[in-house]
């Protein structure tokens, strides 16, 4: 589509189709969506996978420890907890709610609950002794609990670590560099590392953080005739002469290629 990609690189084409450059060649495949939760909330503008952050019940979107009732049911109480909604019918202790309604089904308050000893009111959400990373709500007098759900972590899992007394795993620092990594011939210099690129005139050194800093050294020596080595940046002017495509040393004699009979000097000014 006239974009060049490099290889490895993958990218998502329109149509949620997952799309890598190999060989010079542009494979796609459908993105595949893996979903953990039983109510899951439509993919978001630009995405291609349903999210588990929040509740889809009855089309309406609900956020997470959200509590409310679903439209046809009076009775009926329902809690989005970790991309699940539970739902149940509180029932009216016998006696205690006399001439009930059908459309208030107890004339009475919910039932509390009792649980570990403590008593809650109905719809209170709290944790269990000790542990922060479970939530539980009193519904009817029943007692939910579920563990606290974790953010999505975008680090390899060798990088995850888990702390003492933390619910959810939280994403290493990555390694110091070592050296720098070169794409284009596959090389790698230690830290400190000075070398040239190919061209003699330019110089490179590996720094701290891994990154590669080059400068190109400026020659500032100049004379009417330079002498030009292979492999050395500038030119040098104390090397000799050069005549004819040969290089002669200072004061060297030789004969002229013009005439035979004339002998030739080189002489460094």
């Amino acid at each position: 589509r006239g974009i060049p990609r490099e290889p490895g690189t993958r990218w998502t084409e329109p149509g949620c189709q997952s799309c890598t450059c190999q060989e010079g060649r542009v494979l796609c495949e459908a993105v595949s969506c893996s979903v953990s939760c039983s109510h899951p909330l439509p993919a978001p503008a630009g995405g291609c996978c349903p999210m588990c952050t929040g509740c889809l019940h009855e089309g309406v979107a609900r956020a997470e420890g959200d509590v409310f009732s679903p439209s046809d049911g009076n009775c009926t109480v329902c809690v989005c907890l970790a991309g699940n909604v539970s739902c149940l019918s509180p029932e009216c202790p016998p006696g205690s709610c006399p001439n009930p309604s059908p459309a208030d089904c107890c004339s009475c308050a919910p039932e509390k609950c009792n649980f570990r000893g403590r008593t809650y009111a109905h719809g209170a959400r709290f944790s269990l002794d000790g542990d922060d990373c479970t939530t539980c709500v009193c519904q009817g007098g029943e007692v939910e609990c579920s563990f606290t759900p974790c953010p999505m972590l975008d680090c390899p899992q060798h990088q995850r670590h888990l702390g003492p007394g933390q619910c959810c795993s939280t994403c290493r620092d990555p390694p110091a560099p070592a050296g720098c990594f070169l794409d284009d011939n596959g090389a790698e210099f230690p830290i400190g590392q000075i070398w040239s690129p190919g061209d003699p005139c330019e110089l490179c050194i590996c720094q701290a953080d891994g990154s590669v800093s080059c400068q190109r050294t400026d020659c500032v020596e100049t004379c009417p005739y330079p002498i030009r080595i292979p492999g050395q940046c500038c030119p040098d002017c104390s090397a000799g002469c050069t005549y004819m495509g040969r290089i002669f040393s200072n004061n060297e004699t030789f004969p002229s290629a013009l005439d035979p009979c004339l002998s030739c000097i080189c002489l460094v000014r």
